[in-house]
């Protein structure tokens, strides 16, 4: 019996065995299962060469050009599809050489043919064999910009530092040569202070500009409110305001909210009423007003001053522009502060936007995001877009 037993577990296990190399054998002898189509490799690659944000072309031994996408015709590398004469003069060099050769292919008609147009196009042409050759090529208009904009920003931050520290250098030697006149020494030490002031000003402005401009991460935006942004900024600017005589009237409190950084906010929008003091004739009324239109807040600074020409309205937003030097040396002003509203407004998500008129006046709206969730405060549109 014991026998037996031992017997029968062995058999199965014995069936089970010859049934699952039965299987094995059937499924191995079956014919393989076929892949489900796809794109060969050469649609993949024309794939690849539409989609490419470069410039990329395709030529021939002789020079023509075998394919090639949109963006080559965009930035100029192929026109009627042909490439140009220094592409070409380069692929034989390629040719000769066997060997990648970088090349300058910005489109020398831009102003004229193709409007603004890159302002630098740079590319490589790489060797493909078989006589075939690439034109990679890529706008680096952006990079052109930055390198020039870097340059300009040295060059004027170097020539408005030495302004204030050049006076202080001469102040302080005629300091030294008044030392037994006291009403002297107290006039030019007090030159002295004004120079500093405007120097710890500039400084000032020159780290938040740099600071809205990447150099530093960007605090994170919260809910704001716009009544305390504008009380912060008429306390700023309270002391230009006291010295000319010029009163800043505000329409009644909104309760709006933005999402915002209330510090970088209340800089813009002092910057804004500092701006309209300076530049209106004394007990000129200057103005703020603030509602919400769609899904942006609008804070509104208008005054009664010298008004902007058309022409220059643009302008007023560049680094250390001036619309009136003779006025921003005699108020201490750096050319920064529409600068840094700009840059205020565009890392908010929003704008500042101008209307002027010379000998009327002008208005500054800086627009910001509401908060999500807020719809308080009125969508009327002003069709005038300017003073009231």
């Amino acid at each position: 019996m014991t026998d037996l037993v031992w017997i029968l577990p062995t058999a199965g296990a014995l069936l089970v065995g010859l049934a699952a190399g039965f299987g094995i054998a059937r499924a191995r002898s079956r014919p393989p299962t076929e892949s489900p189509a796809g794109p060969s490799i050469s649609v993949l690659v024309q794939r690849l060469v539409r989609s490419s944000h470069n410039a990329i072309v395709i030529l021939n031994e002789f020079g023509d050009t075998v394919q090639y996408n949109a963006r080559a015709v965009e930035l100029g590398v192929v026109r009627n599809r042909r490439v140009d004469a220094r592409t070409k003069r380069a692929a034989e060099l390629v040719l000769e050489t066997g060997e990648p050769v970088e090349i300058e292919l910005t489109p020398e008609e831009r102003g004229i043919q193709f409007g603004r147009g890159p302002e630098a196009v740079r590319g490589e042409i790489r060797p493909l064999g078989d006589g075939y050759l690439a034109v990679d090529a890529a706008d680096e208009s952006e990079a052109v910009r930055l390198e020039a904009t870097r340059r300009d920003f040295v060059a004027n931050v170097s020539h408005e530092l030495k302004t204030p520290v050049g006076a202080m250098a001469l102040l302080a030697e005629a300091v030294l040569d008044a030392a037994d006149d006291p009403t002297a020494v107290r006039r030019f030490t007090g030159k002295i202070l004004r120079e500093a002031t405007r120097l710890g000003t500039l400084v000032t402005e020159l780290i938040a500009l740099s600071r809205l401009q990447g150099a530093e991460r960007l605090p994170e935006l919260n809910a704001v409110e716009v009544d305390a942004v504008v009380r912060d900024a008429l306390g700023r600017a309270q002391l230009a305001s006291e010295s000319t005589g010029i009163g800043i009237a505000t329409d009644p409190d909104s309760c709006l909210l933005v999402e915002g950084d209330r510090t970088l906010l209340v800089t813009a929008l002092a910057n804004l009423l500092e701006n309209a003091v300076s530049y209106s004739p004394p007990g000129s009324p200057v103005s703020i007003s603030r509602r919400q239109v769609g899904g942006y807040v609008e804070i509104a600074v208008t005054d009664r001053g010298i008004g902007i020409p058309d022409d220059e309205q643009q302008r007023v937003f560049e680094r250390f522009y001036r619309l009136d030097k003779a006025r921003s040396r005699a108020t201490g002003g750096t050319g920064l502060g529409l600068a840094i509203v700009k840059h205020v407004a565009a890392n908010h998500g929003g704008e500042v936007k101008l209307w002027s008129r010379p000998g009327t006046g002008s208005t500054f709206t800086l627009r910001i995001p509401a908060h999500h969730g807020s719809s308080n405060g009125s969508n009327h549109v002003d069709a005038t877009g300017g003073l009231p």
